[in-house]
C-alpha cells in the first residue's frame, strides 16, 4: 500500500459522494485575483453553490507552460493587480468559511519552492485547503512534496497525459491523492468543440494500472461534454469557460454558467 492510498483524501471522498449521488464530480478551475482577490472568492463560493463538488483555484504565475489564452490573461491581470502568494491563503480560508467543498490549489512548483515547501504545506493546510495540482512537477522529482504532504495529509494531483509511458502512469496513480489529471489533449488549456477519443483511451489505461479516481480536463466547455466524460471517468474539469464567463459577466455570469453546466452530472 502507497502512502497516497493511507489518509482519507477530503477529494477522493466529495468524488465517491457525486458518483453515488449523481454520474461524478464538476470540478471547476478559477485563478485566485481575478478581477480581484475579493470578486475571486465570490466567484468560487458560487461555483459550490450552482453544483461545483471540488474547487480548483489558480496560483497566477508569470511564465505557464500550460494555460491557454483566456487563463493567462486572467492570471496576468492578478499579477498585474498585486497578487501575493499569501492572496492565496487568504482566499482559501475565506471561501472554505463560505461553503463546504474541498479546494485544491493549481500551482507550477517554483511558487512552491520560493515559498518553502513545508511552509506552504503548513499555511495551505491552516488555512482549510486539500491540496495541489502540481502541473509541472514529476513524482520522481516530488521527493519534498511527496513528504510533506504526507506529513500534513494535503492531497496531491499529478498529471497523465495521451503520451505518458505506462510507467508514468502508474507512477501517477500510485502517488497521487484526490484523483489523477487526465489530460485530454496534448496542448494547452481551452474550450473546445470536441474532445475526440484520447482522454476516454488514457481513462482506460490509467484503470488497467490501478486508478479508481481519474478526472478529465482541458477543453471541458459544455455540460454535454461534462456528460460524455462521466460515462467513463469520475469526474469533469471545467476552466477556460468559466474564466471567461467571469471576464465577461461577472460573477453572475459564472453562476449561470456552473449551473447550466452542472447539468451535465444527473444520471
Amino acid at each position: 500500500m502507497t502512502a497516497a492510498s493511507v489518509v482519507k483524501s477530503p477529494v477522493a471522498s466529495a468524488i465517491e459522494a457525486s458518483r453515488t449521488a449523481r454520474a461524478g464530480a464538476f470540478i471547476g478551475y478559477l485563478p485566485i485575483g481575478y478581477p480581484n482577490l475579493d470578486d475571486s472568492i465570490d466567484a468560487a463560493v458560487v461555483l459550490v453553490e450552482n453544483g461545483v463538488d471540488v474547487l480548483e483555484l489558480g496560483i497566477p504565475y508569470s511564465d505557464p507552460v500550460m494555460d491557454g489564452p483566456v487563463i493567462q490573461r486572467a492570471a496576468q491581470a492578478s499579477l498585474d493587480g498585486g497578487f501575493r502568494l499569501r492572496d492565496a491563503f487568504t482566499a482559501v480560508e475565506k471561501i472554505r468559511a463560505r461553503v463546504d467543498a474541498p479546494i485544491l490549489l493549481m500551482t507550477y512548483w517554483n511558487p512552491v519552492v520560493q515559498y518553502g515547501v513545508a511552509r506552504f504545506a503548513d499555511d495551505l493546510l491552516s488555512a482549510g485547503g486539500a491540496g495541489l495540482i502540481t502541473p509541472d512537477l514529476t513524482v520522481d522529482s516530488g521527493a519534498d512534496w511527496l513528504c510533506e504532504s504526507d506529513r500534513t495529509g494535503l492531497d496531491r494531483v499529478f498529471l497523465a497525459a495521451p503520451t505518458s509511458t505506462d510507467e508514468r502512469l502508474e507512477l501517477a496513480v500510485e502517488n497521487s491523492r484526490g484523483f489523477v489529471y487526465t489530460v485530454s489533449t496534448m496542448g494547452t488549456t481551452g474550450a473546445r468543440a470536441e474532445l475526440g477519443a484520447a482522454a476516454e483511451k488514457l481513462v482506460g489505461r490509467l484503470r488497467s494500472v490501478g486508478s479508481t479516481s481519474a478526472c478529465v480536463g482541458i477543453g471541458v466547455s459544455t455540460a454535454d461534454q461534462i456528460a460524455e466524460i462521466l460515462g467513463y471517468a469520475d469526474g469533469a474539469i471545467v476552466g477556460s469557460a468559466l474564466v471567461r464567463a467571469l471576464a465577461e459577466d461577472g460573477v453572475e455570469g459564472v453562476a449561470r454558467l456552473a449551473a447550466q453546466l452542472a447539468s451535465g452530472t444527473a444520471r
